[in-house]
Protein backbone atom coordinates (compact mmCIF):
# COMPACT_ATOMS: atom_id res chain seq x y z
CA UNK A 1 0.00 0.00 0.00
CA UNK A 2 1.38 3.40 -0.96
CA UNK A 3 2.07 5.78 1.86
CA UNK A 4 0.44 9.22 1.92
CA UNK A 5 3.86 10.86 1.63
CA UNK A 6 4.14 9.24 -1.81
CA UNK A 7 0.67 10.39 -2.81
CA UNK A 8 1.01 14.05 -1.99
CA UNK A 9 3.91 16.43 -1.62
CA UNK A 10 1.76 19.11 0.00
CA UNK A 11 1.16 20.08 3.60
CA UNK A 12 0.56 17.68 6.46
CA UNK A 13 -3.16 18.42 6.15
CA UNK A 14 -2.94 17.42 2.49
CA UNK A 15 -1.30 14.16 3.49
CA UNK A 16 -4.20 13.37 5.81
CA UNK A 17 -6.76 14.19 3.11
CA UNK A 18 -4.90 12.01 0.62
CA UNK A 19 -4.64 9.22 3.17
CA UNK A 20 -8.39 9.19 3.77
CA UNK A 21 -9.22 9.27 0.06
CA UNK A 22 -6.72 6.49 -0.69
CA UNK A 23 -8.21 4.31 2.04
CA UNK A 24 -11.76 5.12 0.92
CA UNK A 25 -10.95 3.78 -2.54
CA UNK A 26 -10.02 0.43 -0.98
CA UNK A 27 -12.39 0.01 1.98
CA UNK A 28 -15.95 0.76 2.96
CA UNK A 29 -16.34 4.06 4.82
CA UNK A 30 -17.44 2.32 8.05
CA UNK A 31 -14.26 0.24 8.04
CA UNK A 32 -11.88 3.21 8.05
CA UNK A 33 -10.69 4.08 11.55
CA UNK A 34 -8.88 7.29 12.49
CA UNK A 35 -5.90 5.16 13.48
CA UNK A 36 -5.77 3.80 9.94
CA UNK A 37 -5.70 7.31 8.53
CA UNK A 38 -2.97 8.44 10.91
CA UNK A 39 -0.84 5.41 10.04
CA UNK A 40 -1.34 5.91 6.31
CA UNK A 41 -0.37 9.58 6.65
CA UNK A 42 2.62 8.61 8.80
CA UNK A 43 1.39 10.68 11.76
CA UNK A 44 0.83 9.98 15.42
CA UNK A 45 -2.71 10.20 16.72
CA UNK A 46 -1.70 13.31 18.67
CA UNK A 47 -0.51 14.98 15.45
CA UNK A 48 -3.68 13.84 13.68
CA UNK A 49 -5.85 15.30 16.45
CA UNK A 50 -4.24 18.72 16.10
CA UNK A 51 -5.24 18.74 12.42
CA UNK A 52 -8.73 17.18 12.28
CA UNK A 53 -11.28 16.04 14.87
CA UNK A 54 -13.01 13.46 12.64
CA UNK A 55 -13.32 11.84 9.22
CA UNK A 56 -16.12 14.28 8.42
CA UNK A 57 -13.81 17.22 9.04
CA UNK A 58 -11.33 15.73 6.59
CA UNK A 59 -14.09 15.49 3.99
CA UNK A 60 -14.89 19.16 4.53
CA UNK A 61 -11.22 20.00 3.92
CA UNK A 62 -11.30 17.82 0.81
CA UNK A 63 -14.31 19.80 -0.45
CA UNK A 64 -12.39 23.04 0.06
CA UNK A 65 -9.47 21.58 -1.92
CA UNK A 66 -11.83 20.88 -4.82
CA UNK A 67 -13.34 24.37 -4.48
CA UNK A 68 -9.89 25.92 -4.84
CA UNK A 69 -9.12 23.82 -7.91
CA UNK A 70 -12.34 24.92 -9.62
CA UNK A 71 -12.10 28.58 -8.60
CA UNK A 72 -8.56 28.78 -9.96
CA UNK A 73 -10.01 28.33 -13.46
CA UNK A 74 -10.46 31.24 -15.84
CA UNK A 75 -14.07 32.34 -16.48
CA UNK A 76 -13.35 35.37 -18.66
CA UNK A 77 -14.25 33.61 -21.91
CA UNK A 78 -17.69 32.73 -20.46
CA UNK A 79 -18.69 36.27 -19.51
CA UNK A 80 -21.02 36.59 -22.50
CA UNK A 81 -22.54 33.12 -22.14
CA UNK A 82 -25.93 32.30 -20.61
CA UNK A 83 -26.35 31.46 -16.93
CA UNK A 84 -26.91 27.82 -17.88
CA UNK A 85 -23.71 27.60 -19.92
CA UNK A 86 -21.63 29.24 -17.20
CA UNK A 87 -22.94 26.86 -14.55
CA UNK A 88 -22.40 23.94 -16.91
CA UNK A 89 -18.75 24.92 -17.36
CA UNK A 90 -18.11 25.38 -13.64
CA UNK A 91 -19.69 22.04 -12.71
CA UNK A 92 -17.77 20.20 -15.42
CA UNK A 93 -14.58 21.68 -14.01
CA UNK A 94 -15.66 20.34 -10.63
CA UNK A 95 -16.07 16.85 -12.07
CA UNK A 96 -12.60 17.16 -13.61
CA UNK A 97 -11.17 18.08 -10.19
CA UNK A 98 -13.00 15.15 -8.57
CA UNK A 99 -11.88 12.66 -11.20
CA UNK A 100 -8.80 11.31 -9.32
CA UNK A 101 -11.06 10.51 -6.35
CA UNK A 102 -13.96 8.95 -8.25
CA UNK A 103 -13.58 5.43 -6.86
CA UNK A 104 -13.25 6.71 -3.29
CA UNK A 105 -16.33 8.92 -3.57
CA UNK A 106 -18.35 6.17 -5.22
CA UNK A 107 -17.47 3.72 -2.47
CA UNK A 108 -18.13 6.05 0.48
CA UNK A 109 -21.44 7.47 -0.75
CA UNK A 110 -23.74 4.53 0.25
CA UNK A 111 -22.54 4.50 3.87
CA UNK A 112 -22.78 8.28 4.21
CA UNK A 113 -26.27 8.33 2.69
CA UNK A 114 -27.51 5.94 5.38
CA UNK A 115 -26.43 8.23 8.22
CA UNK A 116 -28.80 11.20 8.76
CA UNK A 117 -26.27 13.13 10.87
CA UNK A 118 -23.55 12.70 8.25
CA UNK A 119 -25.97 13.72 5.52
CA UNK A 120 -26.92 16.89 7.38
CA UNK A 121 -23.28 17.83 7.95
CA UNK A 122 -22.29 17.06 4.36
CA UNK A 123 -25.24 19.05 3.07
CA UNK A 124 -23.89 22.13 4.83
CA UNK A 125 -20.43 21.48 3.38
CA UNK A 126 -21.98 21.10 -0.07
CA UNK A 127 -23.99 24.30 0.39
CA UNK A 128 -20.81 26.21 1.20
CA UNK A 129 -19.06 24.78 -1.87
CA UNK A 130 -21.99 25.47 -4.16
CA UNK A 131 -22.18 29.07 -2.97
CA UNK A 132 -18.72 29.59 -4.43
CA UNK A 133 -19.46 27.55 -7.55
CA UNK A 134 -22.48 29.68 -8.37
CA UNK A 135 -20.57 32.87 -7.57
CA UNK A 136 -17.88 31.71 -10.00
CA UNK A 137 -20.60 31.34 -12.63
CA UNK A 138 -21.92 34.83 -11.87
CA UNK A 139 -25.12 33.60 -10.20
CA UNK A 140 -26.56 35.56 -7.26
CA UNK A 141 -27.19 33.53 -4.11
CA UNK A 142 -28.47 36.23 -1.76
CA UNK A 143 -32.01 37.47 -1.25
CA UNK A 144 -35.22 35.43 -0.92
CA UNK A 145 -34.21 33.06 -3.73
CA UNK A 146 -30.64 32.49 -2.59
CA UNK A 147 -31.25 29.54 -0.30
CA UNK A 148 -33.51 27.86 -2.87
CA UNK A 149 -30.84 28.20 -5.55
CA UNK A 150 -28.16 26.81 -3.26
CA UNK A 151 -30.12 23.84 -1.96
CA UNK A 152 -31.50 23.08 -5.40
CA UNK A 153 -27.98 23.12 -6.85
CA UNK A 154 -26.73 20.78 -4.11
CA UNK A 155 -29.53 18.30 -4.78
CA UNK A 156 -28.94 18.54 -8.53
CA UNK A 157 -25.22 17.89 -8.14
CA UNK A 158 -25.93 14.87 -5.93
CA UNK A 159 -28.06 13.41 -8.74
CA UNK A 160 -25.32 14.15 -11.25
CA UNK A 161 -22.73 12.45 -9.06
CA UNK A 162 -24.73 9.23 -9.26
CA UNK A 163 -24.70 9.45 -13.07
CA UNK A 164 -20.99 10.31 -13.05
CA UNK A 165 -20.13 7.29 -10.91
CA UNK A 166 -21.45 5.01 -13.68
CA UNK A 167 -20.29 7.05 -16.67
CA UNK A 168 -17.48 5.08 -18.30
CA UNK A 169 -17.13 7.41 -21.27
CA UNK A 170 -13.88 9.45 -21.03
CA UNK A 171 -15.82 12.37 -22.49
CA UNK A 172 -18.51 12.03 -19.79
CA UNK A 173 -21.31 12.07 -22.37
CA UNK A 174 -23.91 10.66 -19.95
CA UNK A 175 -22.95 13.12 -17.25
CA UNK A 176 -23.10 16.09 -19.62
CA UNK A 177 -26.48 15.00 -21.01
CA UNK A 178 -27.90 14.63 -17.50
CA UNK A 179 -26.49 18.01 -16.49
CA UNK A 180 -28.02 19.70 -19.52
CA UNK A 181 -31.43 18.25 -18.61
CA UNK A 182 -31.15 19.16 -14.93
CA UNK A 183 -30.01 22.72 -15.66
CA UNK A 184 -32.90 23.28 -18.05
CA UNK A 185 -35.35 21.98 -15.46
CA UNK A 186 -33.75 24.01 -12.69
CA UNK A 187 -33.76 27.14 -14.82
CA UNK A 188 -37.49 26.81 -15.42
CA UNK A 189 -38.17 26.33 -11.71
CA UNK A 190 -36.06 29.36 -10.75
CA UNK A 191 -37.76 31.47 -13.43
CA UNK A 192 -41.20 30.56 -12.10
CA UNK A 193 -40.16 31.26 -8.52
CA UNK A 194 -38.68 34.61 -9.57
CA UNK A 195 -41.99 35.49 -11.22
CA UNK A 196 -43.84 34.46 -8.07
CA UNK A 197 -41.58 36.64 -5.92
CA UNK A 198 -42.19 39.64 -8.19
CA UNK A 199 -45.96 39.07 -8.11
CA UNK A 200 -46.14 38.68 -4.35
CA UNK A 201 -43.66 41.45 -3.48
CA UNK A 202 -46.33 44.25 -3.52
CA UNK A 203 -48.66 42.13 -1.37
CA UNK A 204 -45.88 41.30 1.07
CA UNK A 205 -44.99 44.99 1.34
CA UNK A 206 -48.62 45.97 1.94
CA UNK A 207 -49.02 43.32 4.64
CA UNK A 208 -45.81 44.46 6.30
CA UNK A 209 -46.94 48.10 6.31
CA UNK A 210 -50.38 47.13 7.66
CA UNK A 211 -48.78 45.13 10.46
CA UNK A 212 -46.58 48.09 11.37
CA UNK A 213 -49.64 50.40 11.52
CA UNK A 214 -51.43 47.87 13.70
CA UNK A 215 -48.54 47.73 16.13
CA UNK A 216 -48.36 51.53 16.32
CA UNK A 217 -52.12 51.80 17.03
CA UNK A 218 -51.85 49.13 19.71
CA UNK A 219 -49.01 51.05 21.35
CA UNK A 220 -51.09 54.26 21.47
CA UNK A 221 -54.24 52.66 22.91
CA UNK A 222 -52.72 50.23 25.39
CA UNK A 223 -52.12 51.27 29.01
CA UNK A 224 -49.66 49.82 31.50
CA UNK A 225 -51.35 47.69 34.16
CA UNK A 226 -51.15 48.73 37.81
CA UNK A 227 -51.04 52.53 37.12
CA UNK A 228 -54.52 54.14 37.72
CA UNK A 229 -53.30 57.55 36.54
CA UNK A 230 -53.07 56.10 33.02
CA UNK A 231 -56.24 53.95 33.09
CA UNK A 232 -59.22 55.85 31.49
CA UNK A 233 -61.76 53.47 33.06
CA UNK A 234 -61.11 54.85 36.58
Amino acid sequence: MAKAAEISGGTTRDRVIDALMALAAERDWDQIEIGDIAEHAELSLAEFRDLFPSKGAILAAFARRIDHAVLAGDNEDLASESDKDRIFDVLMRRFDALSPYKEALKRMTPALSRDPLSLAALNQVAMNSMRFMLASAGIDTEGPMGLIKLQGSVLMFAKLLDVWYHDEDPGLSRTMAAMDTELKRGGMVISRLDDLCRLTAPLSGALHRAAERGFRMADRTSTPRGNPDLDPSI
